[in-house]
Protein backbone atom coordinates (compact mmCIF):
# COMPACT_ATOMS: atom_id res chain seq x y z
CA UNK A 1 0.00 0.00 0.00
CA UNK A 2 2.73 2.46 0.95
CA UNK A 3 4.52 1.72 -2.31
CA UNK A 4 1.43 2.55 -4.34
CA UNK A 5 0.71 5.72 -2.37
CA UNK A 6 4.31 6.85 -2.79
CA UNK A 7 3.86 6.55 -6.56
CA UNK A 8 0.75 8.75 -6.47
CA UNK A 9 1.90 11.36 -3.98
CA UNK A 10 5.71 11.21 -4.01
CA UNK A 11 7.44 12.92 -1.10
CA UNK A 12 4.11 14.31 0.08
CA UNK A 13 3.17 10.81 1.29
CA UNK A 14 5.87 10.95 4.01
CA UNK A 15 3.78 13.41 6.03
CA UNK A 16 1.19 10.66 6.58
CA UNK A 17 3.59 8.00 7.88
CA UNK A 18 3.19 9.12 11.50
CA UNK A 19 -0.61 8.75 11.25
CA UNK A 20 -0.47 5.20 9.91
CA UNK A 21 1.55 3.45 12.58
CA UNK A 22 0.05 0.26 13.95
CA UNK A 23 0.56 1.23 17.61
CA UNK A 24 -3.12 1.92 18.30
CA UNK A 25 -4.71 -0.38 15.76
CA UNK A 26 -6.08 -3.59 17.22
CA UNK A 27 -9.04 -4.29 14.93
CA UNK A 28 -7.97 -5.64 11.55
CA UNK A 29 -9.69 -7.57 8.75
CA UNK A 30 -7.74 -9.58 6.19
CA UNK A 31 -9.42 -11.18 3.18
CA UNK A 32 -7.85 -14.27 1.67
CA UNK A 33 -8.35 -15.64 -1.83
CA UNK A 34 -6.88 -19.10 -2.46
CA UNK A 35 -4.88 -18.84 0.79
CA UNK A 36 -3.29 -15.55 -0.30
CA UNK A 37 -3.89 -12.29 1.56
CA UNK A 38 -5.75 -10.27 -1.08
CA UNK A 39 -6.73 -7.24 0.98
CA UNK A 40 -6.89 -5.72 4.43
CA UNK A 41 -8.31 -2.88 6.45
CA UNK A 42 -8.43 -1.73 10.05
CA UNK A 43 -10.02 0.68 12.46
CA UNK A 44 -9.09 2.39 15.67
CA UNK A 45 -11.10 4.20 18.29
CA UNK A 46 -11.43 7.88 17.41
CA UNK A 47 -13.60 8.78 20.39
CA UNK A 48 -16.18 7.03 22.59
CA UNK A 49 -18.78 6.92 19.80
CA UNK A 50 -16.64 6.88 16.68
CA UNK A 51 -14.13 4.63 14.92
CA UNK A 52 -11.60 5.79 12.36
CA UNK A 53 -11.32 3.45 9.38
CA UNK A 54 -7.68 2.99 8.37
CA UNK A 55 -5.60 1.44 5.62
CA UNK A 56 -8.15 -0.30 3.40
CA UNK A 57 -6.12 -1.89 0.62
CA UNK A 58 -6.66 -4.59 -2.00
CA UNK A 59 -3.77 -5.96 -4.03
CA UNK A 60 -3.94 -5.00 -7.69
CA UNK A 61 -4.52 -8.58 -8.89
CA UNK A 62 -7.70 -8.82 -6.77
CA UNK A 63 -9.30 -5.47 -7.56
CA UNK A 64 -12.67 -5.22 -9.26
CA UNK A 65 -14.11 -8.12 -7.25
CA UNK A 66 -15.88 -6.09 -4.55
CA UNK A 67 -13.30 -6.89 -1.88
CA UNK A 68 -12.86 -3.29 -0.73
CA UNK A 69 -16.61 -2.97 -0.22
CA UNK A 70 -16.60 -6.24 1.73
CA UNK A 71 -13.67 -5.08 3.87
CA UNK A 72 -15.41 -1.80 4.65
CA UNK A 73 -18.67 -3.57 5.56
CA UNK A 74 -16.83 -5.99 7.89
CA UNK A 75 -15.00 -3.15 9.62
CA UNK A 76 -18.27 -1.26 10.09
CA UNK A 77 -19.92 -4.40 11.49
CA UNK A 78 -17.10 -4.91 13.99
CA UNK A 79 -17.45 -1.28 15.02
CA UNK A 80 -21.18 -1.75 15.60
CA UNK A 81 -20.52 -4.91 17.62
CA UNK A 82 -18.15 -2.92 19.83
CA UNK A 83 -20.84 -0.29 20.45
CA UNK A 84 -19.65 2.50 18.16
CA UNK A 85 -22.22 4.71 16.41
CA UNK A 86 -20.15 6.46 13.72
CA UNK A 87 -17.20 5.89 11.42
CA UNK A 88 -14.86 8.56 10.07
CA UNK A 89 -12.01 8.21 7.63
CA UNK A 90 -9.54 10.12 5.52
CA UNK A 91 -8.34 9.44 2.02
CA UNK A 92 -6.26 11.32 -0.50
CA UNK A 93 -7.76 13.57 -3.14
CA UNK A 94 -6.00 11.52 -5.85
CA UNK A 95 -7.62 8.25 -4.75
CA UNK A 96 -10.75 8.44 -6.89
CA UNK A 97 -11.51 4.73 -6.49
CA UNK A 98 -11.51 5.10 -2.68
CA UNK A 99 -13.66 8.23 -2.84
CA UNK A 100 -16.15 6.34 -5.02
CA UNK A 101 -16.19 3.41 -2.59
CA UNK A 102 -16.93 5.62 0.40
CA UNK A 103 -19.61 7.66 -1.37
CA UNK A 104 -21.33 4.51 -2.66
CA UNK A 105 -21.20 3.07 0.87
CA UNK A 106 -23.14 5.96 2.39
CA UNK A 107 -20.29 8.16 3.63
CA UNK A 108 -20.60 11.93 3.34
CA UNK A 109 -17.80 14.46 3.06
CA UNK A 110 -17.04 16.32 6.29
CA UNK A 111 -14.57 19.01 7.27
CA UNK A 112 -11.11 17.54 7.65
CA UNK A 113 -10.64 16.40 11.23
CA UNK A 114 -7.74 16.05 13.64
CA UNK A 115 -4.36 15.76 11.98
CA UNK A 116 -5.94 16.31 8.54
CA UNK A 117 -7.28 19.82 9.30
CA UNK A 118 -6.01 22.31 6.77
CA UNK A 119 -4.56 19.60 4.52
CA UNK A 120 -5.74 20.22 0.96
CA UNK A 121 -4.54 16.76 -0.14
CA UNK A 122 -6.95 15.01 2.24
CA UNK A 123 -10.68 14.47 2.06
CA UNK A 124 -12.57 13.20 5.12
CA UNK A 125 -15.83 11.29 5.38
CA UNK A 126 -18.32 10.25 8.06
CA UNK A 127 -21.13 7.72 8.30
CA UNK A 128 -23.64 6.72 10.97
CA UNK A 129 -23.24 2.99 11.58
Amino acid sequence: MDEELNKRYGKLQKQYDKFNKLDYIKDVVVIYKDNIAAGCGAFKKYNDRTIEIKRIFVKEAYRGQGLSKLLLAKLEQFGIEKGFKYAVLETGVKQNEAIGLYESSGYTVIDNFGQYEGNSNSICFKKAL
